[in-house]
């Protein structure tokens, strides 16, 4: 995926926020540019939230500077560009779908039709029913139709694909990379770290308020590196294996082994010259889920900062 423009949408800089003796960010530096998306990942109580809600301006930072398109989050000129998909909408459920999204096209000043958003969105058959009968991926759409409805140049998506099944998830993931491809900026929070990885062009990794890790998904895999090799054996157990020099981690369910490896060919020489029998065998790269792991797992036995 390519970026359109190297214009910053969104700066902190030296961005601290304490609550009481907590240190929620600690001198954060981010600089998001205008059409890419980047997906701001860390566990929970990393100080995701906390980046968002001053980003969007809804919290004021204790120290540093944010900007939105060089613009405070918090004037009507920064916020004219900004859509949100936040987890708690706090919207009324008993109001229709168009009504609702009627009422908020009302609040700026460039909106979409109705109709066109609803049909982006795949809601034409439930536009007339009260948001309170819709299921949770009928729900996640709508928030996301709200959050388009605007016209923004700026996305933030919280969770956006909680409550979808895989068809809605690769429907959604569709209508964010033509978001993208129509010129706006997508800051994406997630869980789903595939969902990170097939959609970013770049990541940020959180914890404990620092940044710990940034770059593009391949660039963060590469700091951890090696292979995996799953396969089925039932005559060698996780002992066996970890007793292997060249093998960095074992994880087993039942006679399913995932091994982590930086020498997968000599790993699976070895393997083979121990006289197993391998079923159903893969070698994959690392995910980003597992350099995720590995990554926040290194930054907590680090020194906490109060």
């Amino acid at each position: 995926m390519s970026l359109q423009t190297s214009l910053a949408a969104v700066e902190l800089r030296g961005i601290q926020k304490q609550y009481g003796h907590i240190q929620a960010l600690k001198s954060l530096d981010i600089t998001i540019r205008a059409g890419e998306t980047v997906a701001l990942l860390g566990p929970n109580g990393a100080g995701k939230t906390t980046a968002i809600s001053i980003m969007l301006g809804l919290r004021l930072p204790g120290q540093g500077e944010v900007r939105v398109f060089g613009k405070n989050p918090r004037s009507i000129d920064a916020r004219k560009r900004v859509g949100a998909m936040l987890q708690e909408s706090g919207i009324p459920m008993v109001l229709r779908v168009r009504e609702i999204i009627e009422l908020f096209r009302r609040m700026y000043p460039r909106p979409l039709q109705t109709e066109d958003v609803i049909k982006l969105v795949d809601l034409q058959a439930k536009k007339d029913a009260r948001i309170v009968t819709l299921s949770g991926g009928q729900r996640q759409r709508l928030y996301f139709a709200l959050a388009l409805i605007g016209n923004p140049d700026l996305l933030f998506l919280d969770e956006p694909t909680v409550g979808m099944d895989v068809e809605s998830r690769q429907t959604f993931w569709a209508l964010m990379r033509q978001q993208v491809a129509d010129g706006k900026t997508i800051v994406l929070t997630t869980h789903n770290l595939d969902e990170a990885d097939a959609l970013a062009h770049r990541v940020i990794i959180l914890d404990q308020g620092s940044l710990v890790a940034e770059g593009t998904p391949e660039q963060i895999k590469e700091r951890v590196g090696g292979k995996h090799i799953r396969f089925r054996s039932q005559h060698i157990s996780q002992q066996d294996l970890l007793a292997f020099e060249d093998i960095k981690e074992v994880k087993q369910w039942d006679d399913f082994f995932d091994i982590s490896t930086e020498q997968p060919e000599q790993t699976f020489a070895h393997l083979r010259q121990f006289g197993l029998t391998l079923d159903d065998v893969e070698i994959t790269n690392s995910r980003l889920e597992d350099v995720f792991l590995t990554i926040t797992a290194a930054s907590s036995r680090q020194p906490v900062v109060r």
